[in-house]
């Protein structure tokens, strides 16, 4: 049986799109004691979503546990995960509202190795380029469904996850460029990890929404101009996910 889990929300948190649509919390390890979870179906399909920063989100990033996401998504029973995330792009051709398809990331952390379930010396940090994390079927469900129905997307970009602010200045983006780098998310990297690790095929659609940040004397984007960014161009994602789950086999 498919069960299709959404990261994110991206509007699917609105029960009326779901038929039987019905709350619940999970409880999950490693972070807060449970998930709310919205659970229904869409033409015959079992979703369940989890939308990372709340309805309409008002959960900013520093308050997100990246390890309950997707236990309870394990938990209830999610046979593939669908992230939506907003990131920032060091891409020239990427503008604000972009949808960008990653196809690896590289985790650059101070307290994790290459799973989360080992730690390492606290203080030393842990460079981990990682090769085609994301699950190949499902990414290319993705990105050929966004050709069909006539979404533009980048078919590529490497995430890049640390520890910190989410926006940082210019001169760090070039440090991140050195490291191969070129869209810097701070959620998606984890949870890719994770989902590998208990054996979830998982994807990631990701909209450029900061990426003034990275331009000389510009000042950081506010988690505010992100969700504005997000919910004017939030359509995309919601129509490519959505068709997206039809297809899924």
């Amino acid at each position: 049986m498919i069960r299709v889990g959404i990261i994110g929300g991206s509007g699917l948190e609105n029960p009326e799109i779901l038929h039987s649509a019905e709350e619940r919390n999970t409880d999950t390890p490693y972070g807060a004691p449970s998930s709310s979870l919205l659970c229904g179906s869409l033409n015959g399909i079992e979703i369940v979503i989890l939308s990372r920063h709340g309805w309409l989100h008002t959960i900013p990033p520093s308050e997100v546990n990246n390890r309950a996401n997707i236990f309870a998504l394990k938990e209830a029973g999610c046979t593939h995960i669908i992230s939506s995330t907003a990131c920032g792009s060091l891409r020239e051709e990427i503008n604000r509202g972009d949808l960008i398809i990653p196809d690896q990331f590289i985790d650059f952390t101070r307290h994790r190795s290459i799973t989360f379930f080992e730690e390492f010396e606290p203080g030393k940090m842990k460079h981990t380029p990682m090769s085609d994390p994301f699950d190949e079927y499902l990414r290319n469900l993705i990105i050929s469904t966004a050709h069909v129905i006539g979404i533009k997307i980048h078919e590529k970009g490497t995430l890049l996850t640390i520890e910190g602010p989410r926006f940082s200045s210019r001169a760090e983006s070039k440090m991140f460029r050195l490291w191969g780098a070129d869209i810097i998310n701070m959620s998606v990297a984890p949870e890719v990890i994770l989902a590998n690790e208990i054996g979830i095929p998982y994807a990631a659609i990701a909209m450029s929404t900061d990426y003034d940040s990275w331009k000389e004397d510009e000042k950081p984007v506010s988690w505010e101009e992100v969700i504005d960014v997000f919910n004017r161009n939030i359509n995309n994602v919601l129509r490519l996910i959505m068709e997206v789950i039809q297809r899924v086999k």
